[in-house]
């Protein structure tokens, strides 16, 4: 259907190599947009953009230190320059530290919020006069069950995911007016290499989720191909400041 074709698009994935990130990037190059994966791991990227080439549809690697303002408006200007324009970015870039509250450092802290929080206020930031400059676009945030519910092991993480819905928010109000829609993503549970390491580092983690997601299984990153089209093509253009959950049914279940 036209309505979520994404041809002559042009998006940008942050740790979009892997995970879900490659997930939603697969889904909106199979919708014909041409799909830029901003990262540091330019070797793990080959393969992603290999995959994302057999689509059919243009895709390159760009490099980014997400922890660095400067190097999140060079990443984007890059892509600008290489494909002309930029209508979606994809805010995905994430990572944790698993301690009590009381063990963590200002480090610890740092690192987390930088890398899931500020670096996705500095690529929207980057974003924004070449979407304003294309007439809209639209910003994906990845947020997480986390941005809901607390866990004692991950404070930084927590607080980092509750703030990127607000700040997919405040930008939704602010950037209404330029065609720009703002939504989030929440992923519940999903099998990716930060998630395995959480099985690992957490009892029962595995048993507790199984029992509690209606669909009986842990989500897959392939799981966000559908809602990353959706929220990339005009079948959205009257939802911004949205928080969707993808959670196979956790965050409903008592």
């Amino acid at each position: 259907m036209a309505i979520f074709s994404l041809q002559n698009r042009v998006a940008f994935v942050t740790g979009g190599n892997g995970g879900i990130g490659l997930g939603m990037a697969k889904g909106l190059a199979a919708a014909g947009a041409s799909v830029v994966i901003a990262g540091r791991n330019k070797a793990k990227a080959q393969s992603a953009i290999s995959e994302l080439r057999s689509h059919g549809t243009l895709a390159d690697f760009v490099d980014l230190d997400v922890l660095k303002e400067d190097s999140c408006h060079q990443a984007v200007r890059h892509a600008v320059e290489r494909y002309g324009r930029l209508d979606i970015l994809v805010n995905n870039a994430g990572t944790t530290v698993r301690k009590q509250p009381q063990d963590l450092t200002a480090q610890d802290w740092h690192l987390v919020m930088d890398t899931n929080l500020t670096s996705a206020f500095f690529c929207s930031q980057a974003a924004y006069p070449h979407m304003v400059r294309a007439g809209g676009g639209k910003i994906i945030n990845i947020g997480s069950m986390m941005s809901v519910f607390a866990s004692s092991y991950a404070t930084p993480y927590a607080a980092s995911k509750g703030g990127i819905v607000q700040l997919a928010k405040s930008m939704a109000v602010a950037w209404a007016k330029d065609n720009i829609q703002v939504n989030a993503i929440l992923p519940g549970w999903i099998d990716t290499d930060l998630t395995r390491k959480a099985r690992e580092q957490v009892q029962g983690l595995n048993d507790r989720v199984l029992s509690r997601t209606p669909a009986q299984r842990w989500g897959v990153p392939d799981d966000f191909a559908g809602i990353a089209v959706f929220l990339a093509s005009p079948a959205s253009n009257f939802i911004t400041g949205a928080a969707i959950a993808v959670d196979g049914g956790y965050s409903v279940q008592t």
